[in-house]
């Protein structure tokens, strides 16, 4: 079974939902071990110091930011501690935007959320208000030590979180050289256009997530089955370990008069009172075929 990437609570205004953060993708990649072809043994790296050669155990290892050519100022992990965000335990969503108001370009990696223990009633609340309201909520999430930026919202009986960008990581496509103006400008003539437009309204399909597949890997994967089969090797069964625990039973909450609280608490003060509970929840409760389509490879 899949374990937890994180566990905490998802907090809008005063209302905190037990969760757990589960991951929405999976690697579908091969991986390769580099071998030297002289005995088919495996290649190992290394940490050496780039003037001495000598390997550098870790515990002799430090982070550094290189701030000019050649020159570094070190971070230690006390460092990187004090920058971290105090509050670790809470999906904390800030506002709610139209559904489609967020760009695709924010959008980066999705989460499921999972309802902990006895806490289903706040998790549908939530998911029946956005899907009714249209709306998905703006969050932030700290992992480790970092903090995410992030978007909740309903998908299907599921809560997705699905990680963003920040405005800083994205480039603006005015900073490329791109064809500006009309059509015309471009000697783009009326009946072009027509043909283009009909020939995208005979590729025209109902969108089948299941039509595409990863051709590349499935040709590269039974070439490897082949391989191993005239090699004679096996395959081996990994464990996958003892399953996680189950998350703490949870506190029964009247989400009525949490919610006209936290109407009643707009602005600030509701940003302010929705940390502190969280942290107190946090505490109190512990106890996501017409036309075929041309397939992509």
């Amino acid at each position: 079974m899949a374990r937890p990437i994180w566990t905490g609570n998802l907090s809008f205004g005063l209302l905190n939902v037990p969760v757990s953060l589960m991951s929405g993708t999976r690697s579908t990649d091969l991986s390769f071990r580099m071998l030297d072809a002289r005995d088919r043994k495996p290649i190992r790296f290394e940490r050496v110091n780039a003037d001495t050669g000598e390997e550098v155990p870790w515990k002799d290892i430090v982070k550094a930011f290189e701030y000019d050519k050649g020159s570094y100022v070190v971070i230690e992990k006390e460092d990187i501690a004090s920058a971290a965000p105090e509050t670790h335990e809470s999906v904390e969503i800030e506002a709610f935007v139209d559904a489609d108001a967020i760009d695709v370009r924010y959008f980066e990696k999705p989460y499921v959320l999972v309802p902990g223990k006895k806490a289903e009633k706040g998790y549908v609340l939530l998911r029946e208000t956005l899907l009714k309201a249209r709306k998905i909520g703006v969050a932030r999430v700290v992992i480790r030590t970092r903090e995410y930026l992030a978007a909740v919202m309903p998908q299907g009986d599921a809560l997705v979180l699905m990680m963003m960008r920040y405005p800083q990581e994205l480039v603006d496509p005015s900073e490329y050289k791109l064809p500006q103006g009309k059509a015309a400008d471009y000697r783009v003539t009326a009946r072009e256009l027509a043909m283009a437009t009909q020939l995208v309204e005979s590729m025209a399909t109902r969108w089948q997530p299941d039509d595409y597949h990863d051709e590349f890997r499935a040709r590269l994967s039974e070439i490897i089955r082949k391989r191993i089969k005239q090699k004679g090797k096996t395959t081996t069964v990994l464990d996958e370990g003892d399953e996680p625990r189950e998350d703490a039973a949870t506190n029964v909450v009247d989400f009525v008069a949490l919610l006209q609280k936290s109407l009643g608490n707009k602005g600030g003060k509701a940003a302010a009172t929705g940390k502190a509970a969280a942290k107190k929840a946090s505490k109190t409760t512990k106890t996501t075929k017409s036309a075929k389509p041309r397939k992509t490879g």
